[in-house]
């Protein structure tokens, strides 16, 4: 493996064409980091240069589709024999969708399942052995808080983010024990364009929706509305947590990223960090 690295660590993000993976692709590219920065349209890549080029710094900027598990261990790859290393993986790539069960295709569901679980499961699963080899890193996936407390019209969405809470959380102390540390990035409401492109993909269903869904969805969206409009966070302000994550000698495994988020989900969850259901399984380990 050849290293032109400079001792400089090196990060693979995904889903960087807007919101939350530009801004962390920002973030990291500033503190000096080889910024690998990903997304499935290349074509798409406009509004990171354009912001690489008003923050004064350079990306690596590659295609890269997570439902493909062969792209990402090509991907993986590269990243190794050009820089010598992988330090960080942050999964950011994620696809959502607003209807209930009755209302959610076969189609659509295993899209989601696939982008936002299998996506985040292949691509973890091609940067372990690179970290493993190395006896450090870190893998750094944004969840939700619909990944904690499950929500209507969400079902297809909290389905998979439970799935990823679930592995990633089962992982952790193995991961630790071996020098990697895993985090989960909870946001709740976010104000970036994954909202609208949540709407415009799951407007035909919408439109479509009878007695009673219809009348249900309109006071849920009505409310989920001023959600955000008074709660919501920007895609920067969740990248300070991610690169936190990254930076810290000692990283938690969850990072619930307000206050507003903290108390949606306080009526289930109360270990915040999860620090110590990590350390109670990595007891078990051994040494």
């Amino acid at each position: 493996m050849s290293n032109g690295t400079s001792g400089k660590k090196t990060v693979l993000i995904t889903g960087t064409s807007s919101g939350v993976g530009l801004a962390s692709a920002i973030s990291f590219a500033a503190s000096g980091y080889n910024t690998v920065a990903t997304m499935r349209d290349i074509s798409k890549r406009d509004g990171l240069e354009q912001a690489a080029a008003k923050a004064g710094v350079s990306l690596d900027i590659r295609s890269l589709d997570v439902e493909h598990p062969e792209a990402g261990q090509t991907c993986i790859k590269q990243i190794v024999d050009i820089y010598g290393r992988l330090d960080v993986l942050v999964n950011n790539a994620g696809a959502g969708y607003l209807g209930s069960i009755e209302q959610t295709s076969d189609a659509d569901l295993r899209r989601i399942m696939e982008v936002n679980f299998f996506g985040v499961w292949n691509l973890t699963k091609a940067a372990i052995p690179i970290m493993r080899q190395q006896g450090s890193g870190r893998i750094i996936t944004v969840t939700s808080v619909g990944g904690l407390l499950g929500q209507p019209f969400n079902e297809a969405y909290c389905a998979a983010k439970f799935a990823v809470e679930g592995m990633m959380e089962g992982f952790a102390p193995l991961a630790r024990r071996m020098g990697i540390h895993v985090s989960l990035i909870e946001p709740g409401p976010i104000n970036t364009e994954f909202v609208s492109n949540v709407r415009a993909t799951s407007g035909p269903t919408l439109v479509a929706l009878v007695p009673p869904y219809d009348r249900f969805l309109s006071h849920y969206m009505a409310a989920s509305g001023n959600v955000f409009s008074q709660y919501g966070q920007t895609g920067a302000e969740i990248a300070a947590f991610i690169l936190q994550a990254a930076q810290a000698d000692q990283p938690h495994l969850r990072y619930v990223t307000s206050e507003f988020a903290r108390k949606t989900v306080s009526p289930k969850v109360t270990d915040f960090d999860g620090d110590a259901v990590v350390e109670a399984f990595a007891a078990r380990l051994g040494n």
